[in-house]
């Protein structure tokens, strides 16, 4: 028996002003399930703690579009690509439990690709299936079934067989790492032997530009094409509140489901989605307009565009114009499914949840 005021750490919950219960060690979501069953995410979500369950399922199908459509296979004879996600049905979560970690995911993805044979410059298509891919299953196992519409081309079929398998299985590979290191950023709670990080991420935030450059050396850039898009929605709220939802740390927070840092002020930094996406405001106009310099953590380096985000009000809802300049040509798509899927859809949920609420 442990003595007074002793005993194992991985048995004390520390105590914390916000009554967390950190890395939820009394969680018992999974023992729910019972020996040898799994429940959906969507009944885990329900018996275990909230701050320590996370939805990966709109992320992960940003991701899998992100790293699926555009794959491009050649040899001498042919050239395929991937040109569309032309299904992505299932569902992804990860808990925390005990400090740990633990992932749920179960996908049943079609994608279409096309490929032109070189010799005679004809072009055909067909599809690419995974029935199941899960944390059940390696990426190597995972089935990948390639099929052609009818007609002759079996050669771009059997390159796509080979090399355009390989190449799904590696991007799979790829999505894998990101849900387990990308989206999983500050699932395990900080403890107070953590406390400062959050105040480490705000002062490199906060560090003057002008200091970096005179003290390291600036890699030289390169033009690239770069593509405007405008893109607009409607929302059930005021333009008041929902001005609030983009500036305000906590309802960031919720909406993107993850940490988030903001400077909100006019050359202010902020962070946010885990730090994929950074970038400086520029205007700030209360319940009007905000103007920022905005980039994704996979863009070119230190490549910025500039997003204009203007709340229109209107009778009962606000209208959400969103400009954005400088988008790399090759990003425009996952520019646009970005804020569609991860802005707008996650933060009319927030809005309906606080309606519910209220």
């Amino acid at each position: 028996m442990a003595k007074w005021g002793q005993g194992d750490p991985r048995w004390i919950v520390e105590e914390r002003e916000d009554g967390t219960n950190v890395n939820n060690w009394h969680w018992c979501g999974r023992a729910a399930a019972g020996p040898g069953r799994r429940l959906p995410a969507s009944s885990l979500r329900s018996r275990g703690a909230g701050r320590t369950e996370r939805d990966a399922t709109s992320w992960s199908k940003g991701k899998l579009h992100e790293l699926l459509v555009g794959i491009i296979v050649e040899n001498e004879a042919g050239r395929c690509e991937i040109s569309e996600l032309k299904q992505v049905e299932g569902e992804a979560s990860c808990s925390s439990r005990k400090g740990k970690l633990i992932f749920f995911y179960e996908w049943n993805i079609k994608l279409s690709w096309k490929g032109i044979i070189k010799e005679s410059g004809v072009k055909h298509k067909g599809l690419v299936e995974i029935p199941s891919l899960s944390e059940e299953n390696e990426i190597d196992d995972t089935e990948v079934s390639v099929s052609k519409k009818k007609g002759d081309g079996d050669i771009l079929k059997d390159l796509m067989k080979t090399a355009g398998t390989a190449r799904v299985k590696e991007a799979l590979g790829d999505y894998l790492k990101a849900l387990k290191t990308e989206f999983t950023m500050g699932m395990i709670l900080p403890t107070k032997a953590m406390a400062t990080q959050e105040l480490t991420v705000k002062r490199k935030l906060s560090v003057n530009p002008l200091q970096i450059q005179a003290s390291s050396p600036v890699a030289l850039g390169v033009r690239i094409p770069t593509v405007a898009v405008h893109m607009t929605e409607l929302f059930d709220t005021a333009a008041e509140q929902l001005y609030s939802i983009f500036t305000v740390k906590d309802l960031v927070q919720k909406f993107s489901k993850s940490p988030a840092v903001l400077e909100v002020e006019k050359g202010g930094k902020f962070q946010m989605f885990d730090g994929n996406i950074t970038g400086e405001y520029i205007e700030l106009l209360t319940n009007k307009k905000i103007v920022m310099k905005w980039r994704c953590r996979n863009w070119p380096e230190e490549h910025y565009a500039t997003v204009a985000l203007n709340f229109v009000p209107i009778p009962g809802q606000t209208e959400l114009q969103l400009d954005c300049k400088g988008v790399p040509v090759c990003k425009e798509e996952n520019m646009k499914f970005c804020w569609q899927k991860q802005h707008f859809e996650e933060i009319k949920g927030l809005l309906q949840l606080t309606t519910l609420n209220g």
